[in-house]
């Protein structure tokens, strides 16, 4: 699946945590029974119409602070083949506050779920099947989940907790720590290593892969970023900036294109150079060129599908929260932030600005949880009792958005890990109609790096469907392909 990332946009639609009855300094962590040994168990697989047989391991690795002292237990799910000469991705999602089991069960790892799709509902059968765009016969798979989510968690008090792992350098060091330690206990130190990260894990996996390189010593050949988070300012200034507008339009204009059968990359060439040209000037204009409002509102009208009197009141600035109400507003529907098109009916239509959580996030915590666990507890036998957190809006609340190590963004140490290491490979992949992490951003985001040697080591690739476009199969196939291609150059 996907991830959740904590753009204004997304952080809109998530509900404020329940406070804690004491405070916070005081609390500490309740006493649970240690979380069992490692469990394995042995499946296949058909991928490509060949069997494929593999182990599915799940266990915790412990996180250790600077005394020593074991302050946290990081859950993994890890799927080998036995093989000489295999390369290991591990994965992870953001939030902050999400479990991996988007990736896990919704993307890359062998077993599939649906979910995240139009017409997808919270109590459909949590059923896995096969999954025909799996990863596994080209790479093991580690799937981590944070202190927070999915199973893992602090041994230490909540002021200790926020401190140590919802703090966005602290999470980066001890994250990285947890693959250098798998590397280590299973012996992989000398495989071909990769990484994958969706959403705020986009921003995570830059970031980790330069300090795993520059800092413990572990060098990564390639790096995933799935619909990335990498530049957490850049829809800032608004009132100033056309940045924000840039970013937006495309994916809303793609939206529009699917509803009409014709989104393709083709239909959107010209629109990503109308965003990057034309429209970036009349925007820069404003009221030095009294036409220019009447071209912004004619071609904004025309890619968006809204109506014009509105479109002509925003100035041909369109906000992504009245874009996904206005857009579906006859239906007496709402749009999802991830993915506009996919909808939920509107329980408050007549308040001025939206009152529920966001469509796709009500639909998709229910199913993966109950899937991830069952795999969990009763497929591979790890026999846990505790609340799984596939995501954990307690995690997202509790994170430092204002740091100034969040608001630099992953883009620097992007940079500098490409620069480093003339071999390393970035590919950068968003699904069209993504309004939380719009795939513009990312455009123009390698579009101002300097090329270092072989322009092609950082990509970008955009493919139908939203913040997890992987969720529909000819998308995910497509990533499929094109992770394959880019595990084949190293």
């Amino acid at each position: 699946m996907f991830v959740l990332v904590l753009t204004p946009a997304a952080m809109a639609q998530q509900p404020t945590p329940s406070p804690s009855p004491t405070p916070a300094a005081d609390k500490t962590p309740d006493v649970e029974p240690p979380l069992p040994p490692d469990a394995h168990v042995e499946q296949t697989i058909q991928v490509d119409g060949k069997p494929l047989k593999y182990t599915a391991t799940v266990g915790a690795m412990p996180v250790y602070n600077a005394d020593g002292k074991k302050i946290g237990e990081v859950v993994t799910t890890a799927y080998t083949v036995d093989a000489p000469g295999r390369a290991v991705t591990f994965a992870l999602n953001g939030g902050p506050g999400a479990a991996s089991v988007y990736l896990n069960l919704g993307a890359i790892g062998p077993k599939h779920l649906k979910f995240g799709n139009a017409g997808d509902s919270a109590s459909d059968p949590a059923t896995l099947s096969d999954n025909p765009n799996t990863w596994l016969d080209f790479t093991d798979l580690v799937f981590i989940d944070p202190i927070g989510t999915g199973f893992s968690r602090s041994l230490t008090t909540s002021d200790q907790t926020k401190k140590e792992f919802y703090s966005t350098e602290n999470d980066i060091h001890y994250l990285s720590r947890v693959i250098y330690d798998w590397l280590l206990k299973n012996k992989r130190l000398e495989s071909r290593k990769y990484i994958a990260g969706e959403s705020y894990g986009g921003y995570r996996v830059p970031r980790m892969t330069h300090y795993l390189q520059s800092q413990l010593g572990v060098a990564m050949n390639g790096v995933v970023a799935v619909s990335p988070f990498l530049n957490p300012t850049i829809e800032d200034n608004g009132d100033l900036s056309p940045l924000p507008w840039i970013i937006y339009l495309p994916s809303m204009a793609a939206a529009n294109l699917e509803r009409q059968h014709k989104l393709s990359a083709e239909a959107m060439a010209p629109i990503i150079a109308y965003a990057r040209g034309d429209y970036a000037a009349d925007l820069l204009r404003g009221r030095s060129d009294p036409e220019a409002i009447n071209r912004l509102v004619n071609k904004v009208t025309e890619l968006t599908g809204l109506d014009k009197a509105f479109v002509r009141r925003a100035g041909g600035r369109i906000e992504i929260e009245a874009f996904l109400r206005e857009s579906h507003r006859e239906q007496g529907t709402i749009g999802s932030v991830y993915d506009s098109n996919v909808t939920a009916f509107d329980p408050f239509p007549f308040a001025p600005a939206q009152r529920s959580n966001d469509p796709l996030l009500e639909s998709i915590i229910a199913p993966t949880t109950t899937a991830m666990v069952d795999f969990v507890t009763r497929t591979v036998g790890w026999n846990v009792n505790a609340r799984y957190n596939a995501l954990s809006y307690d995690v997202g609340g509790q994170w430092d958005v204002d740091s100034a190590a969040l608001r630099t963004g992953a883009v620097p140490d992007l940079r500098e890990a490409v620069a480093a290491d003339p071999k390393l490979r970035v590919l950068i992949v968003h699904g069209w109609n993504d309004l939380s992490c719009p795939f513009m951003g990312s455009v123009l985001t390698v579009d101002q790096m300097p090329v270092m040697g072989d322009a092609t080591r950082v990509a970008v690739r955009e493919y139908p469907g939203g913040h997890m476009f992987y969720s529909r199969p000819d998308s995910g196939a497509a990533l499929r392909k094109d992770v394959q291609e880019m595990f084949a150059k190293h």
